[in-house]
């Protein structure tokens, strides 16, 4: 007969707070489940259901398994769409408008960092963002980056970044023109969208240089 652990490995977990429903009224722990899988066994008998439990169970088991080897093998294949040079950017106005932040972490080949952690005068949000981006560029060319992808957070700032000039937000024409002609000097350089809780590096950086003393500051 089953043993109180082959019991409870086979009971769902309605079935596991019936049992302990009959145990408090002073039935055994095995007897409570005995009874509880019995009822729901029905016409197919016990010894049918904890079979089929345990068929459930280790096909279960195998699948997991088979995930978890298939993560592993994807972890381990070469990202195609890793560049030898990578950054991310973000920028940050409190309230908005208001002061600005940026923040921004470029990664190189053989393991160099440049962070950028700056105060950033008064605007929006966008603008913020925008000017994250051209100090990240700005430090790129620096850095000699080559082969360079860019990650950011702001569907505006990598959206207009890419538009003629002509199309671009007339309120960010003059960093447009910025952004771009640095880009001129790192050709080959990717821009990519990425959602916000992937891009907390270069957040944190915007939210620390927004608390550094603004030069322009005068109490707002």
């Amino acid at each position: 007969m089953p043993d109180v652990a082959h019991l409870l490995a086979a009971a769902y977990k309605t079935e596991r707070a019936a049992s302990r429903r009959l145990m408090t009224a002073g039935m055994p722990e095995r007897e409570a489940l005995l009874q509880t899988l019995t009822l729901s066994a029905g016409k197919q008998g016990l010894a049918a259901l904890l079979e089929s439990r345990a068929a459930l169970q280790q096909r279960a088991a195998e699948c997991a398994a088979a995930r978890a080897s298939g993560q592993a093998r994807r972890a381990a294949l070469p990202d195609a769409t890793a560049t030898p040079w990578r950054a991310w950017f973000d920028g940050s106005a409190h309230p908005n408008p208001g002061r600005c932040g940026i923040g921004a972490l470029l990664v190189g080949p053989t393991g160099e960092q440049v962070e950028i952690a700056q105060a950033a005068g008064y605007g929006n949000s966008s603008e913020a963002e925008y000017r994250a981006l051209v100090a990240l560029l700005a430090a790129a060319v620096a850095a000699g980056a080559h082969g360079l992808t860019i990650y950011g957070d702001s569907r505006v700032v990598i959206d207009d970044v890419q538009l003629a000039p002509h199309r671009a937000a007339p309120s960010l024409q003059t960093l447009h023109a910025a952004a771009n002609a640095l880009l001129a000097q790192l050709p080959g350089t990717r821009l990519r969208w990425i959602p916000r809780h992937k891009n907390t590096a270069a957040d944190a950086l915007s939210q620390r240089g927004s608390l550094l003393p603004h030069e322009d500051d005068d109490g707002h």
